[in-house]
Formats: structure tokens, C-alpha cells, sequence
């Protein structure tokens, strides 16, 4: 005999089905807003910077944004997978000069050793990083500005404490600097292959699984068998590389490794990756979210050059509001999610 529920039995049940699904489509409209609002906010930026300035719009304009946003973006790409793991890398600032006057330097032997040259300095660099904060379990923070004093040292004594400024000799590597393939740059080329092989290894492989589960919690991915500590040495090892590597195309299209630049770059680094959506505690952000805080500050910076008697430094005071927003933000929408 089938028994019969009572209309009063059922209705509990429906409620909390219904909560369950409104806790669901809560989640999932949180979520979206902390990966995408970045990519929104940099829309909307677009579309009132093209109806304000028509040379904004212009083909020319859109290839000085994306190569003034080259180099940020290497950066800012190892910075994502460092950030996900719950690290910082304040290194990369000074690992960027550095890469650039070894590049500079190394020219003199052709395309190749530029290239190569500040890939194994600043990786080295980076592999140091790595087994300090993995073995000795360090703070990322006081291991990588210890780093970032002593690369920066480094380039002070390769260039007779910033007097030399190295000529790059090789006219291959000086072409790859100031060339275009279809009207982009090469080294724009060059950076949006990377950001695609980023996304796909964050996304879709099992070191980029590993990478959210360590900045989830490392215990938890200890005892899922992922390898904490080579994971750890992987994602500051390919932050160095980055950093040497934005040094190195920099230092292509400037024509000389320029000793002056890098500070604050660290600090711009992680701003355009926390506006793209990584939290700062890890385990959680993307590649394409990076990509669009990296443009989005780009953009601001571009605008304020269209105004034209407005001073760049403007754009840190930008950048600085937009950081602060958007931490504020994703702590309420992290809390929101755990409510849900």
C-alpha cells in the first residue's frame, strides 16, 4: 500500500528546494561578477574613451596600447600564478631591469643569447625564490624583497652602478623590438601566444590544477597527492622567466637595457592581476581576467595621455582607487558566496 505525504510534509520541501536553487543561481551570479567585472568595467572604459577622443578609436592607438602593454602583461601573467598559490613575487620590478641590460649586454652575440641571456639570470633568480619559500617555508613576502634588493644590486654592479646603458648590437633582435606582422607588433605576437599557452596550462592541465589546489589549502592538497612544494617552485621559477623575458623585449624595442626603469612595476603587476579578479588569499582567478586588468589599466593610462594636460602619475591615484574597490568587493563577494 503506498503511503500519502501530507500537504503540510511537502510544503518544507519545497521550500528548501527552492532556497537551495536561489542559493545556486546566487553563487553562480557572484562568481561571474568576481572573474568578469574586470572585462566589464574595461568595456564600458572603451566605449566612453572611443565616444570622447576619435583618435582613441583609431587602429594606430589600439597598437600603442598593446605595446606599451606588452611587457605589464609577462609580468602580470606570472603574477597570476603566483597569486593563486596564495604567494607574492615583489621581485619582478627588478628582475625586469635586470633582464633588460643582460639582454642589452648579450646582444652583441646575436638574437639567441638576448633572448636567453636574462631568461637563465632571472630564472635562476627565480628558482632560488622558489626553494626558499617551498623548503624553509618562508614568507613569499620577505623572501622576494630580498630578491627584488638584490637583483636590483645585481644590475647596479653589471652596469658600473647604472652609468653603462648597454646598445643592443643585434639587428635581428632590434627588428623583433620595432617590427609588426598585419600591423601588431612582434612582440605582441609573441606575448599573446604566451597568455594562450597561460590559460591553457592554468585551465586544463595538471600543474594548473595543482597551482588552485595549493592556493585553496595546502594541507588538503597534500593529502590529495599534489606536490606542494614542486609547485611552488614551478610558479616562481616561471615568474622569474616572465620578468626576464618583459625585460628583454623592452629592451628590443627601446634599443639599449635603460637602468631606470622597473621600480613600482611589481606593485602595477599585482594590482591589474587582484583587478582582474585573483583573490589574494589564492585559489581562485584566471588568465583572462588578468588580460583584461592588465588593458584596463593600459586604457586609463592611454586616456589620460588623450587629455593631454593631465600628468601620467594620475594614472597610479587611478589605479590605486580601482585596487581599493575591487579588494573591498571581493571580500563581500567572497562572504556572500560562504552565505550562499
Amino acid at each position: 500500500m503506498t503511503q500519502q505525504i501530507a500537504p503540510e510534509q511537502q510544503a518544507p520541501t519545497v521550500v528548501a528546494a527552492a532556497d537551495v536553487r536561489r542559493a545556486e543561481r546566487t553563487d553562480r551570479v557572484v562568481g561571474i561578477v568576481q572573474r568578469q567585472g574586470a572585462l566589464a568595467v574595461l568595456l564600458v572604459v572603451v566605449l566612453i574613451a572611443s565616444a570622447t577622443w576619435p583618435n582613441f578609436r583609431s587602429a594606430d592607438n589600439a597598437g600603442t596600447i598593446l605595446m606599451a602593454a606588452a611587457p605589464p602583461m609577462l609580468i602580470a601573467l606570472g603574477m597570476t600564478f603566483v597569486i593563486i598559490t596564495g604567494g607574492i613575487d615583489l621581485s619582478v620590478g627588478s628582475l625586469y631591469v635586470l633582464g633588460g641590460v643582460v639582454s642589452a649586454y648579450a646582444s652583441q652575440w646575436g638574437l639567441l643569447p638576448a633572448f636567453f641571456a636574462p631568461l637563465a639570470v632571472c630564472g635562476a633568480i627565480g628558482v632560488a625564490n622558489g626553494l626558499l619559500i617551498a623548503y624553509t617555508r618562508m614568507a613569499p613576502f620577505i623572501v622576494t624583497l630580498a630578491a627584488l634588493l638584490g637583483a636590483r644590486g645585481l644590475m647596479r654592479a653589471f652596469s658600473s652602478e647604472g652609468s653603462n646603458t648597454y646598445l643592443v648590437e643585434s639587428d635581428a633582435f632590434r627588428t623583433f623590438g620595432t617590427g609588426s606582422f598585419l600591423g601588431i607588433g612582434y612582440q605582441v605576437w609573441l606575448v599573446g601566444a604566451l597568455v594562450a599557452i597561460g590559460m591553457v596550462a592554468l585551465a586544463r592541465t595538471r600543474f594548473g590544477r595543482a597551482v588552485y589546489a595549493v592556493g585553496g589549502s595546502e594541507d588538503a592538497a597534500s593529502l590529495m597527492g599534489v606536490a606542494v612544494r614542486r609547485t611552488k617552485i614551478w610558479v616562481y621559477v616561471l615568474s622569474g622567466l616572465l620578468a626576464g623575458l618583459a625585460g628583454a623585449i623592452n629592451a628590443a624595442k627601446l634599443g639599449s637595457g635603460v637602468t631606470v626603469l622597473g621600480t613600482g612595476m611589481e606593485l602595477d603587476a599585482i594590482a591589474a592581476v587582484v583587478i582582474g579578479g585573483t583573490l589574494l588569499t589564492g585559489g581562485a582567478g584566471t588568465i583572462a581576467g588578468t588580460v583584461a586588468g592588465v588593458l584596463l589599466l593600459g586604457v586609463i593610462q592611454n586616456m589620460i595621455n588623450q587629455v593631454g594636460n593631465v600628468q601620467s602619475s594620475y594614472q597610479q591615484v587611478i589605479s590605486g582607487a580601482f585596487l581599493a574597490v575591487v579588494v573591498v568587493a571581493q571580500t563581500y563577494l567572497v562572504k556572500l558566496r560562504r552565505v550562499t
